[in-house]
């Protein structure tokens, strides 16, 4: 097919490579405008553009696109079978999602109509959840609203977190959007719409999502760490100070620990958290310090009796 392909992230470029694998025809990659990345904020192009322009695709990069009449001319004349969104990060406006025969497809990172949003794979580790998936479905006016075409699950591991699952989902939706197309082009596809009474959201992380409350117990705080990777993270206080908890494992007993109390007992560094749970913290980063073991801070900090994590 002759498809328009739009999107921004790491998590888009798998789908794209299929496509071309695939042996659609596609004239034309839509992304966001290349943005400051690093201290010295030097402009950085989106991976998906470098996926594009490695394999002489044409790309554009629009501030806009809702009233964009340029844009929107471009479209109208390449009259794609369909345009393929990914991760694009803007509003499809209706002028588009009426455009192709076939519509607008995204591949979204979770089991619709759980986790609508921006951040489905994040949340799903966060709240606990030990199996997600991607869906493929038809764009419509709604945020992550349309009918669903195709979808696929795969086990969260208790080794995951939002880096390490990222990269099978994108790859896993990618799979399903080439299956989604052929069905689609055989006429052997129906698309089912959402049942919404079940949706739950994904919105976009914050840095306060990223600040650890010890009164939730062990299992709740892990999962948070593991889905709120790389950022906004696990953030808490020391001595006044900021610290990040970048690894821990669930202590598989009860505690006396009171939540944020630290303890050094056999040279392991524990932390009491709510519900008579604790977390075993393995590696974290005091404000202005490198990243450390456990042993390390335990050895550099000499934490005392008494002393806790967070205010």
């Amino acid at each position: 097919m002759k498809l328009v392909f739009a999107g921004t992230p790491q998590f888009a470029v798998p789908t794209l490579e299929h496509l071309l694998r695939a042996g659609h025809e596609v004239p034309l990659v839509v992304t966001q405008p290349d943005r400051p990345k690093g201290r010295g904020g030097e402009l950085a192009a989106p991976p998906v553009k470098q996926a594009a322009m490695g394999h002489g695709l044409r790309v554009i990069q629009p501030e806009k696109i809702k009233n964009n009449a340029e844009f929107r001319a471009e479209l109208e004349q390449l009259a794609p079978r369909a345009i393929i969104v990914v991760g694009y990060g803007r509003i499809i406006p209706q002028w588009m999602i009426d455009l192709p025969a076939l519509g607008n497809l995204n591949v979204h990172a979770s089991l619709l109509p759980k986790y609508r949003g921006a951040a489905p794979i994040q949340w799903a580790i966060a709240n606990g959840e030990t199996t997600t998936g991607v869906t493929t479905m038809r764009i419509d006016a709604g945020l992550d609203t349309g009918d669903i075409l195709l979808q696929a699950a795969t086990p969260i591991r208790a080794s995951d977190n939002a880096v390490t699952l990222g990269p099978r989902l994108a790859e896993l939706g990618a799979a399903l959007l080439i299956e989604t197309l052929q069905r689609l082009e055989a006429g052997t596809l129906a698309a089912t719409p959402q049942d919404s009474s079940q949706a739950s959201l994904a919105p976009i992380l914050t840095k306060e999502d990223g600040l650890i409350d010890w009164s939730r117990t062990a299992m709740a705080t892990w999962n948070r760490l593991r889905g709120f990777q790389p950022w906004p993270g696990a953030s808490t206080t020391f001595r006044g100070k900021g610290l990040q908890v970048t690894e821990a494992r669930l202590v598989h007993e009860s505690s006396a620990l009171t939540p944020g109390e630290l303890s050094a007992a056999g040279g392991k560094l524990l932390v009491g958290c709510g519900g008579a749970s604790a977390l075993e913290v393995l590696e974290l980063q005091p404000e202005a310090k490198k990243k450390m073991p456990a042993a390390a801070f335990l050895n550099g900090y000499r934490p005392q009796a008494g002393e806790r994590f967070g205010r």
